[in-house]
């Protein structure tokens, strides 16, 4: 894998991962509030969900990347 493709998705990561936090950093307070309320079981399961997203897109794009 090339290094600077690897630097670009994970720069393009940070950007996505800052941006609530940046442009709503109150409602990002009371997101973790929830979250102290919510069961290890629910969270688990997010993030069960969002690891298999992830990995689709990845498959998907790396798919289309390297044809």
């Amino acid at each position: 894998m090339n290094t600077n493709l690897l630097f670009l998705i994970l720069g393009s990561i940070m950007v996505v991962e800052g941006l609530p936090y940046f442009l709503f950093p109150e409602k990002i307070k009371k997101f973790y509030k929830h979250i102290e309320t919510s069961s290890t079981k629910t969270l688990r399961l997010m993030g069960l969900i969002a690891i298999i997203i992830g990995l689709i897109l990845v498959y998907f794009l790396k798919s289309k990347i390297c044809e």
